[in-house]
């Protein structure tokens, strides 16, 4: 959980394992949070109920090898991550492809979709004919979306960039959900309330992991 959930490298994680007497290299923990981080990312997603009908949309530019990729990002109106795909453009068909999936994904229409002002998103509802939700297209409004880039931002910068886009996808695939289950709106909630949401991610996080409470 370390890995994904703190802007920690694996060989920061190396080093708090060895503070601890478990000893390991880093590319056993690069083992490890692919082999069990799919499943863990699964059994939250598989608990977590229908988020918020409100869907903020954004993409942002990566360099992959010297080559511009674009992160595109749907999050809700309380912060929570809806999906994120890694595309080679930034266009119709890509704004397109991602619509379709959080459709598909959601199972429902949303009431408002907030976007830039990057017209393939209406062009991309347009094409699949979605036209019963509220589209509005602001740059201001969008900054739910924008501010959700910022933790790939921190651990882009401390794993030295994606080395491919397959390796960004698998990491967001599975960092998004963790990141979820740990999320809370704190402006919102009281301090003793924040605390008690941690204790219950806390909880279902060793539920899912099958540990044993501390």
């Amino acid at each position: 959980m370390a890995y994904f959930r703190f802007p920690l490298s694996l060989r920061m994680v190396e080093d708090m394992l060895a503070y601890k007497g478990i000893i390991v290299t880093h590319q056993t923990i690069r083992t490890w949070a692919e082999k069990f981080g799919r499943g863990y990312a699964n059994k939250i997603r598989r608990r977590t109920p229908r988020l918020g009908d409100k869907w903020h949309l954004d993409e942002a530019v990566v360099s992959i090898r010297g080559r511009k990729h674009w992160l595109w990002r749907a999050v809700d109106q309380e912060g929570f991550v809806l999906d994120v795909l890694v595309q080679s453009h930034r266009n119709t068909k890509a704004a397109r492809r991602l619509i379709r999936k959080l459709l598909k994904k959601q199972g429902c229409v949303p009431r408002v979709m907030v976007t830039d002002k990057l017209r393939s998103y209406a062009a991309g509802n347009r094409q699949i004919g979605l036209t019963v939700c509220d589209h509005r297209q602001h740059k201001g409004l969008n900054n739910r979306a924008e501010n959700s880039h910022q933790p790939i931002r921190r651990r882009e910068k401390i794993m030295k960039r994606f080395k491919s886009t397959r390796q960004l996808q698998r990491f967001v695939s599975i960092h998004d959900p963790i990141a979820n289950l740990h999320h809370f709106p704190r402006n919102k909630l009281t301090s003793s309330d924040h605390r008690a949401c941690r204790n219950a991610a806390m909880d279902a996080w060793r539920k899912i992991a099958c540990l044993q409470a501390a």
